[in-house]
């Protein structure tokens, strides 16, 4: 009697020490995904295109707030868009990315970029709802991109395209908000 109450007590025990203990026994203090607990690989190809994407938006979809236009200064715009800014929005109208290195890939050699400022001009005065009073200065850019380009396709028949004198246009337009106070006093110019 004594060896089965023995067992018993070290059943018990012995249950309960697999309950508490840590590791991978089956039971978790939260939710148990089952299957979906295990991690899948994912490509890097979709981190960098979130990466790409985030660095976009901080960098190019927002619209500053600076301060309010002096009287009597300049209206001037702010800095024209960066190289990177234009090689950015000329890979969203024709894109590169994504070649399959070995079958096909597309090269962008020997860039040079020209811009030039289109249109510089202050709208009125008026209210902007979570801004205040304020002032939308457009700033509209034609950048023109010239390089040549080199197409590889190396499955079923490998060749090589050079197109040397390749122009593309990209329109970048710059919008930033002034500030103003009194639309009557401070923002006239």
């Amino acid at each position: 009697m004594s060896r089965t109450c023995n067992k018993i007590i070290l059943g018990l025990m012995l249950s309960a020490g697999m309950l508490t203990a840590p590791g991978c026994v089956g039971i978790t203090n939260g939710v148990n995904l089952g299957p979906l607990a295990i991690p899948i690989p994912v490509s890097p190809y979709f981190q960098d295109q979130e990466e790409l994407e985030f660095h976009n938006h901080e960098r190019y979809e927002r619209v500053p707030i600076i301060g309010p236009i002096t009287a009597g200064g300049p209206a001037v715009a702010l800095d024209p868009p960066s190289d990177d800014e234009v090689m950015q929005a000329l890979e969203r109208a024709r894109p590169v990315r994504g070649g399959i290195p070995l079958l096909w890939e597309k090269q962008r050699n020997n860039v040079q970029i020209v811009k030039c400022k289109i249109a510089d001009y202050v709208d009125p005065p008026r209210f902007i709802p979570l801004i205040g009073m304020a002032q939308l200065h457009h700033a509209h850019y034609k950048c023109t991109v010239y390089f040549s380009e080199r197409t590889i396709n190396g499955w079923p028949v490998p060749y090589t395209l050079n197109d040397e004198e390749v122009v593309e246009v990209v329109y970048i337009d710059h919008n930033h908000f002034h500030m103003c106070g009194d639309p009557e006093i401070a923002c006239e110019f």
